[in-house]
């Protein structure tokens, strides 16, 4: 395919760099690392303060070698049989340093899932790895351990979900199909799934609501699904204006904060935002680029008839990414102005991300949206964004390209990492960020636990604007953020121990359905500024 002529971007990039110090509620950026070597498509943080990245393993030897002269050979990789390249990576957040993992079967296109017991399950992907498990345990000298048929079918393109059982549902990946993981000891059974037979099967969106059915959306669709019962329970409205939202009209989709956890009824919404109008792929194919969707729908999935509420964003977007901040605020990044999700075809790197106030607080001009610091990097398709446990967003990948391609292309792939800091980061706001004393972190809890928490500050504290939210890592790659989750606990009687600590009563979900077993990053809010994260597991 003839590449469409090179744009010369130096001078956006100088625009972009010789920006003065804007104000620090527009956020920072720092780049981390020029090259990790491999181009990071899929990411997931571990809760020893690592993120295991990988890519694919068939376009030939990376830009990281494996260690101690280890190499992989395998004589049914499409791209080269004998590599001592590594295509994954462990990236540790402390030390800003990377370590090279060896994945044995193609990773391309695949997804994943913390057990509770905190493992990384990942599943799928393409050629001799589509039905492969491979399990990570989080250690400083782990490596992955395959399981070459771990699933029953072959899955490109799937989506994984943590049950409150604590088991992994793979729905999707080029199979009308859902399975389990791990696989019952009685069956192997695979359940057939109709509504991926009149929608898509690729990378559908999948939360867990509240009532323990799976909220899932596929193009333009999205149904409540018991996946016990194997039945349909709910069929939303269509998405307004019926253009796609999936892969590979690709926008991203979260699940919003969960509060008021105690209640009888809890209500659970859902935000999808962005993506590109039907045909977009077939005239990309002759290099007509058309614009992405600038509009996100929100619709609250625990409504008897819920409909969708509609908000423009600031700017056009497919392929971004959107993340949970520990305040509740939503971050949209990374993507394209115009274009689809796939080789070659996408267009106009949107540079600026975008910050969402799910509560509706008007922030800029008359919206809930507000325009942050831009990126000098363009970050397209399979790049990921993913939240870390000092509150910075760990931002990487882009690689528009079937091979890593550095030179002669409008986007080389891009090996580096970013970190992008929020406002809540900024110094001028010290005096209001909170430190949590106890519990300390690897606090085991249970669920409708009471417990107490203290935390200092320096500042005066507002009682009134001080919350505990606790967050599930996300296992992110193709701008869908999976099992991605943010609880507000319940939270009262703030005391005073001395003039800059306090004690206040904390009561944890009452209920797997809420917070599947796991591990979760524990948060002090304090005025909108976040603590620094401590690891919690709740069984």
């Amino acid at each position: 395919m003839a590449l469409t002529p090179i744009i010369c971007f130096s001078f956006l990039f100088l625009i972009l760099n010789s920006i003065t110090s804007t104000a620090a509620s527009l956020g920072q950026w720092n780049l981390l690392q020029q090259s990790i070597g491999i181009s990071a498509m899929h990411m997931q943080l571990l809760n020893n303060d690592r993120v295991i990245i990988f890519d694919r393993t068939d376009f030939g030897s990376s830009n990281l070698s494996l260690p101690d002269g280890r190499c992989r050979n395998n004589t049914n990789d499409f791209a080269l049989q004998h590599d001592c390249s590594a295509h994954s990576a462990e990236y540790d957040v402390l030390t800003n340093s990377v370590r090279p993992l060896m994945v044995q079967t193609d990773t391309w296109c695949s997804s994943g899932a913390v057990c509770p017991d905190g493992y990384l399950i990942q599943t799928g992907g393409f050629n001799d790895g589509d039905r492969a498990v491979r399990v990570f345990q989080p250690c400083s000298t782990c490596d992955w351990q395959e399981i070459p048929n771990g699933l029953v079918q072959r899955r490109w393109y799937p989506t994984n979900q943590i049950l409150p059982d604590g088991r992994v549902i793979i729905i999707g990946g080029q199979q009308n199909y859902y399975e389990f993981y791990p696989k019952s000891t009685s069956t192997n059974t695979v359940f057939n799934f109709t509504f991926l037979e009149q929608t898509s099967n690729l990378y559908p969106f999948v939360h867990l609501n509240v009532d323990g059915n799976l909220f899932i959306f596929a193009y333009n669709k999205g149904i409540l699904f018991n996946y016990t019962s194997n039945t349909v329970v709910q069929t939303f409205p269509p998405f307004p204006g019926y253009q796609p939202r999936t892969y590979p009209y690709t926008g991203s989709s979260v699940l919003l904060p969960l509060k008021n956890l105690q209640q009888s009824l809890v209500e659970a919404e859902v935000l999808i935002c962005g993506g590109a109008t039907w045909g977009s792929d077939q005239v990309a194919i002759s290099g007509t680029f058309k614009d992405a969707l600038d509009t996100c729908g929100r619709i609250r999935i625990t409504d008897p008839n819920p409909t969708w509420n509609m908000e423009t964003m600031p700017f056009a977007r497919v392929m971004a990414d959107m993340t949970l901040l520990p305040n509740g605020q939503v971050l949209i990044i990374n993507g394209a102005a115009k274009g689809v999700a796939s080789w070659e075809y996408g267009r106009d790197p949107v540079f600026y991300p975008v910050l969402y106030q799910p509560d509706y607080q008007k922030v800029q001009n008359g919206s809930s949206f507000q325009t942050l610091n831009p990126s000098p990097i363009p970050r397209m398709y399979h790049s990921t964004a993913i939240l870390l446990r000092d509150g910075r967003v760990l931002v990487g990948g882009s690689n528009s390209h079937q091979y890593y391609n550095f030179t002669g292309v409008l986007f080389p792939t891009e090996l580096s990492l970013e970190a992008f800091s929020p406002a809540y980061l900024d110094s001028e706001f010290l005096g209001l960020r909170p430190t949590i004393n106890t519990p300390a972190s690897y606090a085991k809890l249970t669920y409708g636990q009471q417990l107490e928490l203290q935390f200092s500050v320096t500042s005066p504290v507002n009682e009134s604007m001080i919350e505990v939210t606790m967050v599930a890592p996300s296992f992110t790659t193709h701008s869908f953020s999976m099992n991605q989750r943010l609880l507000v606990l319940d939270g009262s009687n703030v005391t005073a121990l001395t003039n800059s600590s306090y004690a206040m009563e904390v009561t944890t979900p009452n209920s797997a359905f809420l917070a599947p077993p796991g591990y979760y990053l524990l948060f002090l809010v304090h005025q909108d500024i976040p603590s620094e994260g401590i690891w919690v597991q709740i069984k």
